[in-house]
C-alpha cells in the first residue's frame, strides 16, 4: 500500500505516491502561477485551483492503479498563509484567494500594531481573512468559512465535509494562540474576526477525515504546511537538526523538540517560533529562519540579465573561475530577511573591477545566496541554543554544485542533498503513513533519511567582511526600511 499526496506550492501544484520505501512516484504537475494585478498584490482563483488539484490527483490515483499500486491514506500539504474565504453552502469563494506574497494590508498591519499591540505581517492570514471580509462582507452578515490552502483542499477533496487545519498552517496565520494551542479569541474579536468561521485545528497525523470525492475514497492522514512538509520529509525530527529549502526564497528550519518556546514572537535575531507538527494531541516545535530571495537571484541572472541561458547554466557558467576574485553579491532584491528584517535593504554588487566577467558574476550571486544560507544557520542556532551538525537541503537549488559547495564552505557544515529536489512531498507523505501505520513513529521516519551526496567543506569564507556588504546594501530605501512587523 502506499500514500497519495496532494502538495500545493505556491507557483505550482502536484500529486504523487509515496512507497512504503519512501520512494515518491506518479508524480502529476501542473503550473498554477498567482496573478498579480498590480504592484504588491498577489492573488490566485481558488476554484481553479481546486479544479487542477482534482485534476492532477485523479490522474496520480489512475497511473497508481494501472500499476497494481493502492492506496492507503492521503497527505496533504501547502503553501502557508495564503487566505480563502467561501460560503459555507455554496462552497463559491466570496472574491480572490490572497497569497501569502501579498502586500495589499500592510497599513492594516501597522494599525493592529498600534491600536490592538498585535504583532502581525502582511505575509500572515489575519490581515489577509479582514481585508476579504471588510471588502465582500462588511457587515458580517454572511455564512461564511476561512481556510489557509491546506483547509480548502481538505474542504474539496471531502466534498464539503471537512473544515479542518493544522497547528502547523494555523500557527502561522496571525490569528493562533501558541501558548494555548488554539485560537486567539483576542486577536479574532480585535480585528472584527467571527470565530466560527475558522477551521477545527487537527493533529497534523492522523484520522482526519475521509477524501469522498476521490477514487476509492482515502482517509486523511496527514496536513501540514509546505516547509514543516518539507523538515519532516528530510527526517528533521529530533532537536538540532535542520533543513533549508532553497526555492524562489529560502527557508530554514529547525526542530527543537517538544518544549514550548519561551517567547512566540520574532527573536532579536530575527527567527520565529513555530509548530513543526502534532500528533496525539502534543506539539513538536522549532524555530525558522526566512531569505526573502534564493532562487529569484538566478532568475535575475538569466531573465533581466541575460548572463545564464538557464538556471542549471549557473554552475556551469560559476565554474570556469576558481573564485569570484573579491566579487560579493548581497541578495536582498526583495529586502532582507533574518536576521534582521530589512525590507528597505537592496541587491548590492560589490568589488567590481576591469577584469570582472560573466563567470565572476555568477560565482558571486550563488555565493551570496550560500552566504545568507549561513546567516540563517547562525540565527537558528544562536535562538535554539543547539548546534545544527549537518544542514538537509532541498529546493531547486539543491541540484546546483557550486551552490552546495558554496553553502558547505560557508556554513562550514556537511551538506546533505536531498533525494528528492521538493521533500515536502515526502513529508506528506510521512505523515499521512504514521495515521496508518506504514511508518510507527517519526524515529522510524528519521532512519528512512538517505541523501543523495553529501558535500564537505573544502574551504571558507571572510564573514566580516561579508557582514560589511550586508551594511552596504542596507537601508538603501529608508521608508521601507522603517517597517517593522
Amino acid at each position: 500500500m502506499s500514500l497519495l499526496v496532494i502538495d500545493v506550492g505556491t507557483s505550482g501544484l502536484r500529486s504523487a505516491t509515496v512507497s512504503p520505501d519512501a520512494r515518491v512516484g506518479h508524480v502529476t504537475h501542473r503550473g498554477f502561477a498567482p496573478s498579480s494585478p498590480s504592484p504588491g498584490l498577489v492573488e490566485f482563483d481558488a476554484m481553479a485551483m481546486a479544479r487542477v488539484v482534482l485534476e492532477v490527483t485523479n490522474d496520480t490515483i489512475a497511473r497508481a492503479a494501472a500499476d497494481g499500486v493502492a492506496i492507503d491514506a492521503l497527505g496533504i500539504t501547502a503553501q502557508r498563509a495564503s487566505t480563502v474565504v467561501w460560503d459555507r453552502v455554496t462552497g463559491v469563494p466570496i472574491g480572490p484567494a490572497l497569497g501569502w506574497q501579498d502586500l495589499r494590508t500592510v497599513f492594516e498591519c501597522i494599525m493592529a500594531k498600534a491600536d490592538h499591540g498585535l504583532a502581525l505581517a502582511p505575509n500572515q492570514s489575519a490581515t489577509k481573512l479582514v481585508w476579504l471580509l471588510n471588502t465582500f462582507d462588511p457587515d458580517r452578515t454572511g455564512d461564511l468559512l476561512f481556510g489557509t490552502v491546506d483547509s480548502w483542499i481538505a474542504w474539496v477533496v471531502s466534498g464539503g465535509s471537512l473544515h479542518v487545519t493544522d497547528h502547523s498552517n494555523a500557527a502561522v496565520t496571525g490569528l493562533y494562540d501558541m501558548g494555548r494551542l488554539e485560537w486567539s479569541a483576542d486577536a479574532c474579536a480585535a480585528l472584527g474576526v467571527p470565530m466560527d468561521m475558522l477551521p477545527t485545528i487537527v493533529d497534523s497525523t492522523g484520522e482526519l477525515g475521509v477524501a469522498s470525492v476521490l477514487p476509492g475514497a482515502p482517509l486523511i492522514g496527514g496536513i501540514a504546511g509546505d516547509q514543516q512538509a518539507s523538515l519532516i520529509g528530510q527526517g528533521c525530527v529530533r532537536p538540532g537538526m535542520a533543513k533549508a529549502t532553497f526555492g524562489t526564497g529560502g527557508m530554514l528550519d529547525l526542530c527543537t523538540g517538544p518544549s514550548k518556546p519561551e517567547s512566540y514572537r520574532r527573536s532579536e535575531h530575527g527567527t520565529f517560533p513555530i509548530i513543526a507538527w502534532s500528533r496525539a494531541g502534543e506539539a513538536t516545535y522549532g524555530v525558522e529562519a526566512i531569505m526573502l530571495s534564493a532562487g529569484t537571484n538566478v532568475e535575475w541572472l538569466r531573465d533581466d540579465m541575460g548572463l545564464i541561458a538557464t538556471a542549471a547554466e549557473s554552475h556551469d557558467i560559476a565554474a570556469a573561475c576558481a573564485d569570484s576574485e573579491g566579487v560579493t553579491y548581497v541578495p536582498a532584491l526583495l529586502g532582507l530577511g533574518t536576521p534582521r528584517w530589512d525590507y528597505g535593504a537592496r541587491g548590492t554588487l560589490l568589488g567590481i573591477t576591469r577584469g570582472t566577467g560573466r563567470p565572476q558574476i555568477v560565482r558571486a550571486v550563488l555565493e551570496g545566496v550560500a552566504q545568507r544560507g549561513a546567516d540563517l544557520v547562525e540565527a537558528a542556532e544562536t535562538d535554539a541554543g543547539l548546534v545544527v551538525a549537518s544542514l538537509r537541503v532541498d529546493g531547486g537549488m539543491s541540484e546546483n554544485p557550486t551552490f552546495i559547495q558554496a553553502l558547505a564552505n560557508a556554513t562550514g557544515k556537511p551538506i546533505e542533498v536531498s533525494p528528492v529536489t521538493e521533500a515536502t512531498t515526502l513529508g506528506a507523505g510521512y505523515l499521512a503513513g504514521l495515521a496508518v501505520g506504514t511508518w510507527s513513529s517519526v524515529s522510524e521516519v528519521a532512519d528512512s533519511w538517505a541523501p543523495a551526496t553529501v558535500v564537505e567543506p573544502t574551504g571558507s569564507f571572510d564573514r566580516d567582511r561579508w557582514r560589511q556588504a550586508v551594511n552596504r546594501s542596507s537601508r538603501w530605501i529608508p521608508d521601507l526600511s522603517a517597517l517593522d512587523f
